[in-house]
């Protein structure tokens, strides 16, 4: 068997047959559980708008979208039997083909709503899986949600894979395809094997990256970082000119995009737009992505788009905290520039009482609309870079030319002296991670330090 047999082996199907085989887009429902006691950072009414933003972002014909309050979570249901009887009598009613549950529900779950109700039921991660599915651009990007998704599917084989098909070169991944029973055995193995030669495909993806990343090495790195829909890419644009998809939309970039960004003073940087979080982003979705968002891990300062425009904003900065945190990445060990965009949707004291989540480097108010801050950004990431660094001056003779080769391309060369007799002198700025070469190479040189 190659290895596009096993993707035939369980590729059968159409990802959108489910909506796809008829006229009209799906007709579907939200629900949003409100359990007492369970703590959240977000407001029920956020949660609401941005599930309901979830659910509309796939081309589904919302029929109606309701807060569910749930006093105790039901092992067989996940909400109580009188709420299933109400949204059973109510999909039967409006005719209601898929039912959206802002939920991770597990698959008894799943299987015990769909019989109640009998609708296709998502929870959360399906959905967002089935986002993510949709608007994978790249072979990478696809290799990555397949890779989530079959993991998160793996121990839910209570009925046929024949529902999660799809054609190649086609978007999603058919949560929403039709019913159907097969021998699970036979599918778990498929999927294993699946499984297998996707990570082989994301290693060799891993190790490209590594090796373009260490081409990059002598030049700066700063991600973009936020939360879904919080402007990141039309910051990207705005300041490296790149035409890098951006709009009012939920997850609308999946693939990292790397430009070079000039400062104002002619020092360069790589700047990289990476996937937007979400609040509960699903964990086998954040370790699928990760040969993605390594250029976070291996940034040297990260800016953090913050939609300051969003009530909600506070709560998705602690979202997207958190994804860093399951990465590695903290304010100790990169600086982190909280960037509140969009401030030309706010009033001129909106950001009076702001603060911003956790340690900082620095905190700078833009419009990527307007362009307004933008400036004053660049000037930030200098400045902050120039704080990561140290300042020598360094003596070298003449016959040690790749010595200056070296200085140029590792350090900042900030002035040079006129030569004399012993050779010329030189004012450099070395960063952190260039400093132990910098001083092993130039050891008994260094006239003074900064």
């Amino acid at each position: 068997m190659n290895e596009d047999d096993g993707e035939e082996a369980i590729h059968r199907g159409g990802p959108k047959a489910f909506i796809d085989q008829r006229a009209q887009p799906a007709r579907a429902a939200v629900i949003v559980p409100d359990v007492r006691g369970q703590g959240s950072l977000h407001s029920i009414e956020a949660r609401k708008a941005e599930f309901d933003g979830l659910a509309g972002s796939i081309g589904l014909d919302i029929v109606f979208s309701e807060v569910v309050r749930v006093r105790e979570v039901k092992p067989a249901t996940f909400i109580g039997g009188g709420h299933v009887e109400t949204l059973a009598a109510r999909v039967k009613a409006e005719d209601i083909d898929l039912l959206l549950v802002d939920a991770a529900l597990s698959a008894i779950q799943q299987r015990n709503l769909e019989r109640e109700t009998g609708a296709k039921v998502l929870d959360r991660t399906a959905l967002i899986l089935e986002i993510f599915g949709e608007r994978a651009a790249t072979r990478e990007g696809v290799l990555q949600v397949e890779l989530a998704h079959l993991n998160y599917q793996k121990g839910r084989l209570v009925r046929s894979w024949t529902h999660l098909e799809r054609q190649r070169g086609s978007g999603g991944f058919g949560f929403m395809g039709g019913p159907g029973e097969t021998q699970i055995e036979s599918d778990r193995r498929q999927i294993t094997e699946r499984i297998v030669l996707l990570e082989e495909r994301l290693d060799k993806v891993k190790k490209t990256r590594a090796q373009q990343r260490q081409q990059r090495k002598d030049t700066p790195i700063v991600a973009l970082v936020g939360y879904t829909n919080a402007g990141k890419s039309s910051l990207f644009n705005a300041l490296t000119g790149a035409g890098v998809f951006a709009k009012d939309l939920l997850f609308a970039t999946l693939d990292t995009t790397i430009r070079k960004l000039e400062l104002p003073h002619g020092r360069a940087v790589m700047l990289s737009d990476t996937v937007g979080f979400v609040a509960d982003l699903p964990t086998d979705l954040v370790a699928a992505f990760r040969a993605t968002l390594e250029e976070v891990l291996d940034a040297d300062i990260i800016l953090h788009a913050r939609d300051i425009a969003n009530p909600d904003h506070a709560a998705q900065a602690g979202d997207v905290l958190k994804v860093l945190a399951e990465l590695g990445v903290s304010p100790e060990t990169t600086p982190i520039i909280e960037v509140w965009n969009k401030i030309d949707l706010v009033p001129e004291d909106a950001l009076l009482g702001q603060v911003p989540a956790g340690k900082v480097a620095a905190v700078v108010p833009v419009s990527a609309v307007t362009g307004q801050g933008l400036e004053t950004l660049k000037l930030t990431i200098e400045k902050t870079l120039a704080e990561r660094s140290r300042t020598y001056h360094v003596h070298v003779p003449h016959s040690a030319g790749a010595d200056i080769g070296w200085l140029h391309a590792h350090a900042e060369v900030i002035s040079r002296d006129e030569p004399n007799e012993a050779g010329t002198g030189f004012m450099v700025r070395v960063e952190a991670r260039h400093l132990a070469a910098f001083l092993e190479r130039f050891n008994g040189r260094i006239d003074r330090a900064e």
